[in-house]
């Protein structure tokens, strides 16, 4: 590019920002390719940053403004962050109401500065790892869950290490205290939901989706049960087989790389920890109809779900650009529910629902806490995965944890039994959740 291009870039960006900075006003700044921090509100500090790379990134999104190509940019480092992560960047920007301010930008005035980038060359970006066959899944006959599964979670054991606790769970913790470490949040998480369930010595269990195995060794360790888990990711089957080996509990754990749907016994109590959202929606009244029929009379299912707010009119998940990114280049296959279906689908399967908990706020910290332990340990996840997977999986880490903040999404856990005409499975009070 000759410097004549190159000035008349930094000018229409300095010009596009100046004029955005004056409505938007936000404690953000703007670092371009050459270096300089254009401030987006009065007396911006320099960092946190946005950051863009090269001229291209924008002549790329005026011909292709969307999600969809701005992730791509992001994980070629082409855009990104600098002095923080995006849970930093938007904290910062929610410090100011934007409610009507963008409105007031002169759009003659960005568009004459956007021309210099109209026709000039824009930033050439390949497809991100991305998932290759229908990542919707929206038709029984689509979904390939053995893929779905092995996508996100066959990635690395050893990258999930660096960011997850001692134990290896990769679900919401649970913080009896803000203040208490991820490794407290955890034990107290697999405390709670062993509480729940009232398991004791002898108790038949079955984690669904069992992740590395900490659960069922935790209720078989600490509660004496028989434990038995399901999962469909080879690398999380190979790491539990060990861990069950290493600790010791081999004649009371057990584990299978394999659908929960093939499982063809009786249980006391059964747990579906994070596994609900891949189902897919219209797979729940056939998910809940098997759990039902795996669970012993007298026994306890817990149910603990992502979740998004109710709408008034039924829409497939997957309809907005974050939802379609998130199946695309994370989870396919995953599909919310809201709890008012999920609660209606239970009764409908035969069930009784004795407690819905919502632990929106937990997830949002463990998501943030996540988030830190991987942006801080950058160098080492990239010699595991690489720069694209190590950049997406922060964003998501940091798109989640805004998600739950910001209550568009939500999680429960949900404790119910066989429905019956006598006496229900539980305590009278939940006194014995908390001693």
């Amino acid at each position: 590019m000759n410097a004549p291009e190159t000035d008349k870039k930094l000018r229409a960006i300095r010009t596009i920002v100046a004029e955005i900075a004056t409505h938007l006003n936000v404690p953000l700044s703007l670092k371009i390719w050459d270096g300089e921090y254009l401030p987006l509100g009065t007396d911006a500090p320099n960092q946190p940053a946005l950051v863009i790379s090269e001229p291209g990134v924008i002549s790329a999104l005026i011909r292709r403004p969307t999600l969809d190509r701005l992730l791509r940019l992001y994980a070629h480092g082409k855009v990104g962050f600098e002095g923080g992560t995006l849970i930093d960047i938007a904290e910062a920007a929610g410090q100011t109401s934007t409610r009507g301010r963008l409105k007031q930008i002169s759009k003659r005035k960005l568009a004459r500065a956007l021309l210099p980038f109209v026709m000039a060359p824009a930033s050439n970006v390949i497809p991100s790892r991305s998932f290759s066959g229908d990542e919707i899944g929206a038709s029984k006959e689509s979904r390939n869950e053995g893929d779905f599964i092995s996508f996100h979670y066959d990635l690395s054991n050893d990258f999930y290490k660096l960011f997850l606790d001692d134990a290896m769970v990769y679900t919401c913790a649970y913080f009896a205290e803000w203040q208490n470490d991820l490794d407290r949040a955890q034990f107290d998480k697999m405390e709670m939901t062993c509480r729940k369930l009232r398991i004791k010595a002898g108790d038949r269990f079955l984690d669904i989706g069992c992740g590395w195995g900490a659960l069922i060794c935790h209720a078989a360790k600490h509660y004496g049960a028989t434990a038995h888990g399901v999962t469909l990711s080879k690398e999380q089957y190979d790491y539990a087989v060990e861990r069950i080996k290493r600790e010791g509990l081999g004649d009371r754990v057990t584990i299978e790389l394999n659908d929960y749907r093939d499982v063809d016994q009786k249980f006391d109590k059964i747990a579906s920890i994070g596994m609900y959202e891949a189902i897919g929606v219209a797979a729940v009244p056939e998910y809940l109809r098997k759990v039902r029929s795996m669970l012993a009379p007298g026994g306890l299912f817990l149910n603990h779900g992502i979740t998004r707010r109710s709408k008034r009119k039924k829409k497939r998940f997957g309809k907005r650009p974050e939802q379609r990114a998130l199946v695309r280049y994370i989870f396919p296959g995953g599909e919310l529910d809201d709890i008012g279906h999920t609660a209606q689908e239970l009764e409908r399967a035969g069930f009784e629902i004795h407690d819905i908990e919502g632990w929106r706020e937990h997830y949002a910290l463990t998501t943030r806490m996540w988030c830190e332990r991987l942006t801080a340990r950058r160098e080492e996840a990239v010699a595991l995965v690489g720069e694209q997977a190590y950049r997406i999986w922060v964003v998501y880490l940091a798109g989640c944890s805004i998600a739950f903040t910001r209550g568009s999404a939500r999680i429960y856990q949900t404790l119910a039994s066989a429905t019956v005409k006598g006496p229900a499975p539980v305590p009278p009070s939940r006194a014995d959740l908390y001693r």
